[in-house]
């Protein structure tokens, strides 16, 4: 025990809890979870980012106020604490985008609330937070959030430039003089099915590289 607390903040342990789920353990990817925001919010950069970031950092705080309360939390019902810290979570976050990005709270609608029922947030504070100290808690809830972001951001940015052929609302391919050729935004990429489709390949793409990924399965 004394080892543990002891442990440097900025451990190799530490940092492979923070590495790890925006690489060989994504939560997307290879535990496939959070797949409904990669269809619903990835139609353009910005609210993508704005979701990332939101998950983030309800991830991270929820994993710190769970692992500082789980000695005292009764086992029975743990599961409607960690739900109950969750959405005042979220609950403070719309209420903060709506104060400050007004605009992009509107393009995130309902969705910001629905993290609530995001898995990877339960996931984390139910494996994670409810057996270990706040600061490791904190770097898993980061390195989720981060992993998760990092895939909602891949695909955001595929969907805005051949959807709409804009960055983070720039005029990239109008700016390339593409349009001059010929070229036409391709409206099928904004569609919904497109989401789950890219989503799909970074899947393939990871574990065609990480034959682990496939042999553990």
């Amino acid at each position: 025990m004394s080892n543990q607390e002891r442990e440097p903040m900025f451990s190799a342990k530490n940092l492979k809890l923070f590495t790890g789920p925006i690489g060989m353990n994504n939560p997307i990817t290879v535990q496939v979870l959070g797949i409904c925001s990669a269809l619903a919010v990835t139609v353009k950069l910005k609210p993508a980012l704005v979701m990332a970031i939101s998950v983030t950092l309800v991830t991270a705080v929820s994993n710190v106020v769970i692992a500082s309360l789980r000695q005292y939390i009764p086992d029975r019902i743990r599961i409607i604490v960690q739900l109950v810290v969750i959405a005042t979570m979220v609950i403070l976050v719309d209420q903060f985008l709506k104060a400050y990005v007004f605009d992009v709270s509107k393009q995130l609608s309902v969705f910001v609330g629905l993290i609530i029922t995001n898995c990877i947030l339960m996931g984390r504070l139910e494996a994670f937070a409810m057996a270990n100290k706040p600061w490791p808690s904190f770097i898993d809830g980061l390195g989720n959030g981060a992993g998760y972001g990092l895939i909602l951001v891949i695909v955001a940015f595929l969907r805005e430039l051949f959807g709409s052929g804009t960055i983070y609302g720039y005029p990239v391919l109008q700016k390339l003089g593409l349009y001059s050729t010929g070229y036409q935004n391709n409206g099928m990429i904004i569609l919904p099915p497109m989401a789950l489709i890219l989503v799909g390949l970074i899947i393939w793409f990871q574990r065609s590289r990480n034959k682990s990924l496939v042999e553990n399965k």
